[in-house]
């Protein structure tokens, strides 16, 4: 079994990647963001922590976390957000060795890790290798603008906070060009699939 570690920038169109890899191959897809969600459930391995870390006004009446509570709190509070990355990353990655570990068991052929920081939280250490979605920033501003709805301050602030390309250059393997229409993309995957 082989571990790929797909990463780039917002807008990039990573989700498309994964979906076709996962339906056209016999593949295993975990994202980070939706591990990241399952950790922070009630009863899930943060949920205590976070609820120490924050104080209970950050739960809902049904228990579970206000994340857009957290967003604002974090994002006018630094240590509050290293603190919590402190803590969330740590179970994520825990999360995905588990559900990587449960694809080797099954017998599946790939398995096809999605993360922002793959990069930053050294995923290399639990992938044979990592792509690098890449799309032309004017190409994702227009896609964040209209499929999202994003000013252009937002997207601003949204390219600022991800690693510049030549980062993802040098630490990725391979680099997936997602510029243009995704049938061109397609190519891209399925020769570097046949050539794995």
């Amino acid at each position: 079994m082989k571990v790929f570690g797909i990463t780039g920038g917002v807008g990039a169109g990573k989700s498309e990647v994964l979906t076709y890899l996962g339906q056209n191959y016999d593949a295993t897809v975990i994202q980070a963001d939706e591990a990241g969600y399952l950790v922070m459930l009630p009863g899930g391995e943060c949920y205590g922590e976070i609820v120490k870390l924050f104080g209970r006004q950050i739960t809902t009446e049904t228990g579970e976390l206000d994340r857009k509570r957290i967003a604002e709190i974090v994002f006018q509070d630094e240590e509050k957000l290293k603190a919590l990355n402190a803590i969330v990353h740590p179970a994520v990655k825990r999360y995905i060795k588990k559900a990587i570990a449960a694809a080797e068991k099954a017998g599946t052929e790939y398995v096809f890790v999605e993360a922002a920081l793959l990069i930053e939280e050294k995923y290399d250490e639990i992938c044979d290798e990592l792509w690098y979605v890449y799309v032309e920033d004017s190409i994702r501003r227009k896609r964040l603008k209209y499929a999202r709805g994003y000013e252009d301050s937002k997207v601003d602030q949204i390219f600022e906070a991800q690693l510049p390309k030549d980062l993802f250059m040098r630490h990725c393997d391979r680099v997936i060009d997602n510029s243009g229409q995704f049938e061109e993309t397609k190519i891209q995957l399925n020769k570097i699939v046949e050539d794995l």
